[in-house]
């Protein structure tokens, strides 16, 4: 296993989760950042990097009352923070810093202080896939989602199961925004969204945010909270249209990025204890298992199906609920790090029994970027 450069000594959320019409967006940031420093007892003047999407890297640091010495604004879609903890680890190897703050915060469900949508009809997606009814996630999902079950055979019954465990998951959780039980029958007869997604097979649409502090690993022990090391990390990007990916049926940014952030761990799929696939509708997990090798191809909707899955199950996915039933501002892939380091600490409300590895995997766009960061409780 690599022995880590850089460590996570600091992790929060928002205070409140979910429909938060008296803050805005930049405010979310500043809450969940407050959240963050204290959770491992610094203040806005410890921190000299800050990085963040949705919200300019400017704009944030000049809210906190931060002047620092490195920004990151790379803005791939909810992938982005797992970029970010990427950068920031090579920024402080490097030298450039010494303790960075990421921020997230969207006001997803309220759209308080939110800037227009990116894109128009300029742009690639809008010259060559808008014309033919492509408008927004839930349809453009829907193209790699039927070429797999073509192709694989994978059935509703399965996706659905997808919604049905992580609702397990869940409900275990006291901040979860749906934590009463559903089965796969449910989610059938739950409304038809764009086919073949149902509408408990898409993700929530919420407020709320989270917030990082990553710092040099030989000072991770300074701190009050048990300290998470980052040990591997990737990140890559394949096509901003969905129609024009490589195979329809797999990731070819998922692969890079997985690989990369394996293979920088020194670790393999067998050594992971608890993964989070960001999930913003039911197949991703699919492709997420698939794609970073903890299943062959075609065989992740069988593996959920026979509850690999679920709590007490052989490999602990999305423990927090997800986008599905968890909560989803809109970029997710900060829960899934939040959930990661909660689950490495030892104090998830759903905690998973002996975790030292966790693998946060976060999409950005419909398959356009990928980020995997590998996560433990030892140095290394």
């Amino acid at each position: 296993m690599t022995r880590a450069v850089t460590a996570i000594v600091g992790a929060a959320e928002t205070t409140r989760l979910g429909e938060i019409p008296d803050m805005s967006q930049i405010a979310l940031h500043a809450d969940a950042a407050r959240n963050a420093l204290a959770d491992c007892g610094l203040t806005v003047a410890d921190v000299d990097g800050v990085a963040t999407a949705g919200e300019s890297p400017v704009a944030v640091a000049q809210y906190l009352g931060i002047t620092p010495s490195w920004l990151d604004g790379t803005q791939v879609g909810g992938c982005s923070f797992m970029l970010h903890v990427r950068h920031a680890a090579a920024a402080i190897a490097a030298g450039h810093c010494k303790t960075v703050l990421i921020t997230h915060g969207q006001s997803g469900r309220s759209r308080v202080g939110v800037g227009g949508f990116p894109g128009g009809a300029a742009s690639l997606s809008g010259q060559f896939e808008a014309p033919y009814g492509i408008a927004g996630p839930p349809t453009s999902f829907t193209i790699p989602a039927l070429r797999y079950m073509k192709e694989f055979g994978l059935t509703h019954e399965q996706l659905a199961m997808v919604a049905v465990i992580q609702r397990e998951w869940a409900s275990r959780n006291p901040r979860a925004m749906h934590r009463d039980p559903i089965t796969v029958d449910d989610v059938l007869r739950s409304r038809v969204i764009a086919y073949p997604f149902h509408l408990l097979e898409c993700c929530l649409v919420t407020d709320g945010g989270g917030a990082l502090v990553v710092t040099a690993a030989e000072r991770a022990r300074d701190f009050p909270r048990k300290p998470v090391y980052v040990i591997g990390t990737g990140e890559s990007s394949e096509t901003p249209m969905i129609s024009q990916m490589e195979d329809f049926t797999t990731s070819r940014a998922f692969r890079v990025s997985g690989r990369a952030a394996f293979a920088e761990a020194g670790i393999v799929p067998g050594d992971v204890d608890h993964l989070m696939i960001y999930d913003a509708f039911a197949h991703l997990p699919i492709y997420g298992l698939e794609d970073l090798g903890f299943v062959k191809r075609g065989e992740a909707g069988p593996f959920i199906w026979e509850r690999n899955t679920a709590p007490a199950g052989k490999l602990a996915l999305n423990t927090n609920g997800g986008g599905l039933s968890y909560t989803h501002t809109g970029m997710y892939g900060m829960f899934a790090l939040q959930e990661s380091v909660r689950q490495v600490r030892g104090t998830a409300p759903a905690q998973v029994p002996d975790v030292h590895i966790s693998v946060a995997h976060g999409v950005g766009g419909m398959f356009a970027a990928a980020g995997t960061v590998v996560l433990c409780d030892e140095r290394g």
